[in-house]
C-alpha cells in the first residue's frame, strides 16, 4: 500500500432513516438530508425527463432489473474497496460479485495506488450542522492535495459533462468537511469502472470546484426553501 492512515478528525457516528422517503442521517439527534437526496429533489426538469424518457424507451421492467443490478454491484465493489483500504479481506464469488471484485482492483491499482498519499478515513460521515449530511467515500491527501474521493460504477464510459451531479455531490462534502473540521479542500476526484472494466477518473479543484461548491450551496438553499414551503402549506390545509 501506498498510504498511510492518519485519524486527525474525529468523524461522527450517524445512522440513516427515511422520511417521505427521503434520505436523512441522524446526526446528535438532528435529522438532516442526505446530499443525494437534496441533488435528486432539486434536479433539472431537462434531468427529470430524460429519466422518464430512458425508463419508457426500456420499458419499467429492464429499467427496474439495470437499476437494481448496478445499485448491487457498486455496493459490492465500494465493500471490497473498503476493505482493501482496512486490511480486511472480503470476497464475494457469486458471477455478480466477481465481476464487482475486478472493478473495484481495477480502481484500487489504477486510481489509488501511486496517487493517494495519506487516509484520513473512509465511508466518513460529514455534516454542515442544520443543513445537510452525507457520507463519503474517501477523504485524504491524494496526488498532494487535500481531497474528497468517491468511487464510482457505471454501465459504460462516461463523458466528462455527464458527471456534474457527482461533481457537486463531492462539493457538498467537501464544504460539510471544510466547516466543521477546518480543512482547506480545493479539489475532487470521481474514480470509476465499468461493468466491462474500463477505469476512468475525473478530477475537478480549485476555481472550478469552487464555482460547484457555491452551485450546491444554492441546491442546500433551494431544498431547504421548498421544504419549508411545503410545510406552510400543509399547515394550512390542515388548518382548514
Amino acid at each position: 500500500m501506498s498510504w498511510i492512515f492518519n485519524k486527525k478528525f474525529t468523524y461522527p457516528p450517524s445512522t440513516r432513516s427515511l422520511i417521505d422517503d427521503e434520505r436523512h442521517y441522524d446526526i446528535k439527534d438532528t435529522k438532516l438530508p442526505s446530499v443525494t437526496t437534496i441533488l435528486q429533489a432539486t434536479q433539472t426538469q431537462d434531468k427529470k425527463d430524460n429519466l422518464a424518457r430512458w425508463r419508457q424507451k426500456v420499458g419499467e421492467n429492464e429499467a427496474e432489473r439495470i437499476r437494481d443490478t448496478a445499485a448491487t454491484r457498486g455496493t459490492i465493489m465500494h465493500r471490497i474497496i473498503e476493505g482493501h483500504l482496512l486490511g480486511h479481506r472480503h470476497a464475494d464469488l457469486s458471477d455478480l460479485g466477481q465481476q464487482a471484485g475486478r472493478m473495484a482492483h481495477n480502481i484500487i491499482e489504477t486510481g489509488l495506488e501511486g496517487s493517494m498519499s495519506e487516509i484520513w478515513g473512509c465511508e466518513i460521515v460529514v455534516h454542515y450542522p442544520d443543513l445537510y449530511a452525507g457520507a463519503t467515500d474517501l477523504a485524504g491527501i491524494y496526488e498532494n492535495r487535500e481531497s474528497i474521493i468517491d468511487f464510482k460504477q457505471s454501465n459504460k464510459m462516461k463523458r466528462r459533462e455527464w458527471v456534474g451531479d457527482y461533481f457537486l455531490q463531492l462539493a457538498g462534502y467537501a464544504v460539510a468537511h471544510n466547516q466543521v473540521h477546518g480543512t482547506k479542500i480545493q479539489s475532487g476526484v470521481i474514480l470509476m469502472c465499468t461493468a466491462d472494466n474500463v477505469f476512468q477518473k475525473f478530477s475537478v479543484r480549485d476555481q472550478e470546484f469552487q464555482k460547484y461548491m457555491w452551485e450546491w450551496l444554492k441546491r442546500v438553499d433551494l431544498y431547504h426553501n421548498n421544504i419549508s414551503h411545503r410545510d406552510k402549506n400543509t399547515k394550512t390545509q390542515n388548518e382548514k
